[in-house]
């Protein structure tokens, strides 16, 4: 069974060292982990080849679609941004050329320089073989509803590629008002992946579909991970809450969200949830994700298991809408 995952990183150590570490500290990024499970964590970034390959034909995975952990290029002035994007990129394409039937690629932009961005965009779908780019929550604390990024939307439109939209460190003013006040461990966790990466995430969606920018951009699809980032069970709240202040929106707010976007299973690996997902948007629009190494091979495969679909939303599931939307070329 081909399976493909759509929500996994790798880090390059060069690469990260070019960006001041004093800006990412400023940024958020936490100095406080255990150096024990830290060193783990940038193993299995920078572990891009034979082990991990072992790892994911241990636990049937067929591809992954790769992207960059942060921090990222919208840590850099502008210029510096584009030069660092470019670079992560090319990084990327060569990686996926020596290992064509394992690996594809996001696009990692330079957030901080729209214009440039949308065509780092398009050099990586047309020259570099991408699928699409990843962008990691909000630029300089705006939203992709902002107008300054509406090249970067319209370049995704026109290349009929989607955007996978991955939470990122809250803003300062963010954290200081929400996820402060607990133990250092208990802030980054409120504030990441136990709430507020997942909360953001939605706001985001919310953001595109309430401000009409969904609807300036009909062919525009985007992916979030974490089984859609619990908008499943709020779907008919958002039509109830949103329709009476949305009254330019050409559709309503459910069908809008829905008509763009997909989500992944990435890091979330119970039933429940999944159910809620597939209830809400439909088997077409569910992807398999593991969010490796942040999750293991392991529990994504145990998941898989214990799924009781028919043997055709099975396949849609693990590999048939992936290929279909990231336009995938099949080795096996």
């Amino acid at each position: 069974m081909r399976v493909v995952a759509l929500e996994e990183h790798f880090a390059v150590a060069d690469l990260a060292a070019r960006i001041d570490p004093a800006r990412i500290a400023a940024r958020g990024f936490p100095a406080n982990r255990d150096p024990a499970v830290e060193a783990k964590r940038q193993a299995g970034l920078r572990e891009i080849g034979p082990a991990r390959i072992a790892d994911m034909d241990q636990h049937g995975i067929t591809m992954q679609i790769l992207s960059p952990s942060g921090p990222g290029p919208d840590l850099l002035d502008p210029d510096d941004s584009i030069a660092w994007a470019r670079d992560i990129n090319d990084f990327l394409a060569r990686l996926c050329r020596e290992h064509p039937h394992r690996y594809g690629g996001f696009a990692t932009l330079p957030m901080t320089a729209p214009e440039a961005a949308a065509d780092e965009l398009e050099r990586a779908v047309k020259d570099l073989g991408f699928h699409g780019a990843l962008i990691n929550g909000t630029t300089q604390g705006l939203f992709l509803d902002d107008a300054r990024f509406a090249p970067i939307l319209a370049r995704a439109e026109s290349l009929e590629v989607p955007i996978y939209i991955h939470p990122g460190i809250p803003p300062i003013a963010v954290r200081d008002a929400y996820f402060q006040g607990l133990t250092a461990g208990q802030n980054i966790v409120l504030g990441g992946p136990g709430w507020g990466w997942h909360s953001e995430t939605t706001i985001h969606i919310l953001r595109l579909m309430a401000s009409g920018t969904l609807d300036k951009f009909p062919a525009l699809q985007i992916i979030i991970g974490h089984m859609g980032e619990m908008m499943a069970m709020f779907m008919d709240r958002f039509d109830d809450m949103f329709t009476p202040v949305c009254p330019d929106l050409k559709r309503s707010p459910s069908e809008t969200i829905k008509h763009h976007l997909h989500i992944t299973t990435s890091g979330i690996f119970t039933k429940t949830p999944f159910k809620a997902a597939l209830k809400t948007f439909g088997i077409d629009r569910i992807m398999f994700s593991v969010d490796y190494p942040y999750s293991p091979h392991k529990q994504g495969a145990d998941f898989l298991k214990e799924l009781k679909l028919s043997s055709s939303d099975f396949k849609k599931l693990t590999h048939q809408n992936a290929d279909k939307l990231l336009k995938l070329k099949k080795h096996d």
